[in-house]
């Protein structure tokens, strides 16, 4: 890590830093192979509760069916789906039309935002009664479950079984936020460090509804940005929805493109 963030005003610089340190890392997260070439990088899960995905590819309009059809011919061959994410700068710029020609599916857009850590270390303001554990064991892992079971209404026990999959294998890969209130989990978050790299990831902050509009989620960005700063970490990312885009931007974040995520799925077979 360097001893000094190039300025977010530097746009171009920070998002080659981001590129090559985030997108372009050989870093595992313990359950997942890794394969870096010229042309990709390509993360295939070992087993349940691994990642798969085309981190980054460096393509155009003569090789970019090619390189699809040859991830699309390797995930088909061990039976696994796996998302492509394309960035503004990602070329050809018809990629996403190949993608879908390829049997992708679309699944959505958000946002790249990235803050220097140093903008984002304002004291916290809680709300009366609610403080925040850190921690990274099973019992916050949890918590922190509950609250995104609530919030999204839908079984999470797969996010959770990753989780403490990643703790088991790399035990310092995560730390974990909760907001407690009167005994109870109210909000969470995890912030997600990889090695050789000056940029932490900011993922999962939920907050329940009835707590929401009382600066919990922007506390818990603060906090997370201290646990960073104590870790040596210039920048902070998030991979940020329409919702969490207005407040991360009166926070000190700047925009660095859309992200449009595409999901391909093997045929399924009938028995």
């Amino acid at each position: 890590m360097s001893d000094s963030a190039v300025p977010l005003g530097d746009s171009r610089p920070v998002w080659d830093l981001y590129s090559e340190q985030v997108r372009r890392s050989s870093a595992s997260d313990g359950l997942s192979d890794v394969v870096v070439s010229p042309q990709f990088v390509r993360w295939s899960a070992r087993g349940e509760y691994g990642w798969s995905e085309i981190a980054w590819t460096d393509v155009d309009e003569t090789n970019a069916d090619q390189v699809i059809t040859e991830q699309v011919s390797h995930f088909s061959s061990i039976g696994r789906s796996f998302m492509w994410r394309i960035y503004e700068h990602d070329l050809p710029r018809d990629l996403g039309t190949r993608l879908h020609n390829a049997g992708f599916t679309h699944i959505g857009t958000s946002e790249l935002m990235i803050a220097e850590v140093g903008d984002l270390l304002a004291p916290e303001e809680l709300p009366e009664g609610v403080s925040f554990l850190q921690a990274d064991d099973e019992q916050l892992i949890r918590r922190l479950i509950e609250v995104h079971e609530s919030v999204f209404r839908s079984d999470q026990s797969k996010l959770g079984g990753m989780l403490r999959a990643q703790q088991s294998v790399a035990s310092t890969l995560n730390e974990f936020v909760v907001a407690m209130a009167d005994g109870r989990p109210v909000a969470s978050s995890r912030v997600q460090f990889f090695p050789d790299s000056e940029f932490a990831g900011l993922w999962g902050g939920s907050t329940l509804p009835e707590w929401r509009g009382r600066g919990l989620y922007s506390a818990m960005v603060a906090h997370r940005a201290r646990i960073a700063a104590a870790r040596g970490y210039n920048y902070v990312y998030v991979v940020a929805s329409d919702e969490s885009r207005p407040i991360l931007e009166g926070l000190s974040f700047r925009s660095f493109g859309p992200i449009s995520s595409f999901e391909w799925q093997p045929a399924r077979t009938l028995q």
